[in-house]
């Protein structure tokens, strides 16, 4: 019996001393003053999942602000993929994390080759809830070059929970015109995997947001360069003017929700015309029933002749002064009271989130172009006597 003791407690010696050098082990091939490890994480904060989670992230690394990331936690197991969403390409990842929220992700190319590793903390957002990892990234080289690169990362959950192997993945639309002058990078998303119909609808209704804005700039641009190119009879020749920056439209997105049933996309576009004082920034939006295949209404959230406009705007004037106030008295309470007011065209752009329906106020809308845009949160507690119960947002509330 004490033989039999003594083994276990050799085998559970063996078994600890191989994790540990397993966790802390330095990249292949480093150069001897090349770091080991990255710098400590001293936060013990997070917490374990009973049972496996898929998780998407949004982010930074470095100086990179558009890192998105996929992560199925099945404790002690941590597996999933990453990439830039100006890039595309995936990497995948594959790692463990501790009941304190510790975690190593390995990552590693199409062959198979590891190329980095990522060591952070995974905790919980105390105002959301929603989960957010950080740390520091390490690049795994051939040399001491390589390996002594190391970035910190910063990321946030997305309110993604798509069933099965769905995907909401981001396309991009990059083009320059050297003649003409101007840069376009425009983004959308565009779901893939399931077996749902209305997901191809989906995916029309955003792609032509998008290419209905890349189509608008164009034909402003060459407005413009003819407007340029016509010559006064009277006027009299100037030099040419030195060489501006061009013309330029950005479109980016933010994901509002994300289920298997409706999805809500924010999108947040940036034009600038050659000679213009400065870009014009506004907001679209697309709120999609995945279920019936069909763009949604504001109206369809909430009960036939509810005076749903009224009670959003209501609290969104007594937000927007509560904002306003902590930010200096930023805005007037004249242009609150008109660009908020209950009128429809005032709230054309809202989007569903986890807590209540969004509003977005596009800069000129409640106040000057130099306090840009501005957004409110009307919780479903507000709400909960106007929702139509059979309407997408029913489930939200309950």
């Amino acid at each position: 019996m004490k033989l039999r003791f003594i083994t276990l407690v050799i085998l559970a010696a063996v078994v600890v001393s191989g994790c540990r050098k397993t966790a802390t082990a330095p990249p292949p091939a480093a150069a001897p003053n090349a770091p080991t490890s990255l710098p400590e994480l001293t936060q013990a904060q997070g917490g374990t999942t009973p049972a496996p989670a898929v998780k998407y992230f949004k982010g930074s690394i470095g100086s990179s602000l558009d890192l998105q990331m996929k992560l199925v936690r099945a404790d002690p197991q941590l597996s999933g993929s990453y990439y830039y969403q100006r890039i595309g390409t995936r990497i995948n990842l594959r790692g463990t994390i501790d009941p304190d929220g510790k975690f190593v992700l390995d990552e590693f190319d199409s062959a198979g080759k590891q190329t980095g590793v990522f060591k952070g903390i995974w905790t919980l957002d105390a105002q959301d809830g929603a989960v957010k990892l950080a740390g520091f990234w390490a690049k795994v080289g051939a040399n001491e070059k390589e390996s002594d690169k190391t970035a910190a990362f910063s990321l946030h959950e997305q309110p993604i929970a798509l069933s099965g192997d769905a995907e909401l993945s981001p396309k991009q639309i990059k083009e320059s015109n050297k003649k003409s002058r101007y840069e376009i990078a425009a983004q959308y998303p565009q779901l893939s995997g399931g077996s749902n119909p209305n997901f191809e609808k989906f995916n029309q209704a955003a792609r032509a947001v998008v290419a209905r804005k890349v189509a608008d700039f164009k034909k402003q641009v060459a407005a413009e360069e003819g407007i340029q190119s016509v010559p006064d009879a009277d006027a009299t020749p100037e030099p040419s003017p030195e060489p501006s920056s061009g013309s330029d439209l950005t479109v980016e997105y933010e994901i509002a929700l994300a289920q298997d049933d409706v999805i809500s996309i924010e999108f947040n576009v940036s034009e600038y015309y050659q000679g213009a004082a400065h870009p014009n920034s506004y907001s679209e939006v697309i709120n999609y029933d995945l279920k019936n295949g069909r763009q949604l209404k504001l109206s369809d959230l909430f009960k036939p002749g509810s005076k749903y406009l009224q009670t959003l705007s209501s609290y969104a004037i007594a937000d927007l002064k509560k904002q306003s106030k902590a930010k200096g008295d930023a805005l007037v309470d004249t242009e609150i009271q008109s660009g908020a007011g209950p009128k429809a065209e005032n709230y054309d752009k809202w989007t569903i989130t986890k807590n209540g329906v969004g509003i977005d106020f596009d800069a000129y809308q409640v106040g000057p172009y130099a306090a840009g845009p501005w957004s409110v949160v009307v919780p479903y507690s507000n709400l909960k006597d106007l929702i139509n119960p059979d309407g997408p947002i029913a489930q939200l509330t309950k």
